[in-house]
C-alpha cells in the first residue's frame, strides 16, 4: 500500500512514515499544501493522510481541489482541531474519515487499514448526464457510439461540469479548483472552447452554455 503523508511538522510526518513503513507500507511526504496536491495528482496512492493546516494551501482546499479534478482517493485528515462543526466540514469537503491530533498510532494504522479495503473494493465509476458519459480513469468521454479522449486538465474540468449538471459553476471557482494560486482567468476559456468542439465532434445534445457575470452550466439543446 502507497500512502501519502501531507504534514507540515517535521516530527510527526517522520513519525506517521516510520509506522507505515514497519507494517510494509510505502510511505511519500510532503510538508506543504501545494507540494502535497502535486504529489496527489499524479496518483498511484492508496490512501492520504492529510493535515488540516498546512502552509502554502490548507488541507481543506487541497481536499476540495482533488475531488473537484476527479481523484477519489481515500483521504485521513489529520487535525488538532476537534469540534463539531470543524469535522463535518472536512467530511462535507471529501474526506472520509478525520482523526484528531493526539491520536493513537494503533488507531491510525487501523483507520488507514480500513481505508485500504474502502478502497479495494471501489471500481471505476462513470459520470454521466444526459447523453454524455465519462470515464476519468482512461479520460474517455463518449456519446453514443462515438468517442474522444481528453487530456489531464479537459478531463478535470469536464468532471467539474458533469458534476454541477446544470447548476451555474463560476470561473472563480475553476481556477480555484483547477489552477490553484497560478491560473488566469483566460485559461479557463481556453478549455471550455476545447470542450465545446469535442462536444461538436461527438454530436452530443449537451451544450456548455456561458451564463454572462454568472459563469459556466451544462444544457440539453432543444
Amino acid at each position: 500500500m502507497r500512502i501519502l503523508i501531507v504534514e507540515d511538522e517535521p516530527i510527526l510526518a517522520q513519525t506517521i512514515a516510520d509506522l507505515v513503513q514497519l507494517q510494509g507500507d510505502e510511505p511519500a511526504v510532503a510538508h506543504d499544501g501545494l507540494s502535497g496536491l502535486a504529489l496527489a495528482e499524479r496518483g498511484g496512492f492508496d490512501v492520504i493522510v492529510l493535515d488540516v493546516m498546512l502552509p502554502g494551501l490548507d488541507g481543506i482546499s487541497l481536499l476540495r481541489s482533488l475531488r473537484g479534478r476527479g481523484v477519489n482517493t481515500p483521504v485521513l485528515l489529520l487535525t488538532a482541531l476537534s469540534s463539531v462543526d470543524d469535522k463535518v466540514s472536512g467530511l462535507d469537503s471529501g474526506a472520509d474519515y478525520y482523526l484528531t491530533k493526539p491520536f493513537s498510532n494503533r488507531e491510525l494504522l487501523a483507520c488507514l487499514r480500513a481505508l485500504s479495503r474502502r478502497q479495494d473494493r471501489q471500481q471505476p465509476e462513470g459520470l454521466q448526464w444526459a447523453d454524455l458519459s465519462f470515464r476519468p480513469e482512461t479520460g474517455t468521454l463518449l456519446c453514443g457510439a462515438r468517442s474522444v479522449r481528453l487530456s489531464r486538465k479537459e478531463g478535470e474540468l469536464m468532471t467539474l461540469l458533469l458534476r454541477w449538471g446544470d447548476q451555474p459553476l463560476s470561473k472563480e471557482e475553476i481556477l480555484r479548483l483547477l489552477w490553484p494560486g497560478e491560473g488566469e482567468e483566460n485559461n479557463v476559456e481556453v478549455y471550455i472552447s476545447f470542450l465545446r468542439k469535442k462536444l461538436a465532434y461527438l454530436s452530443s445534445t449537451v451544450a456548455i452554455r456561458t451564463l454572462r457575470t454568472v459563469g459556466y452550466r451544462l444544457e440539453v439543446k432543444g
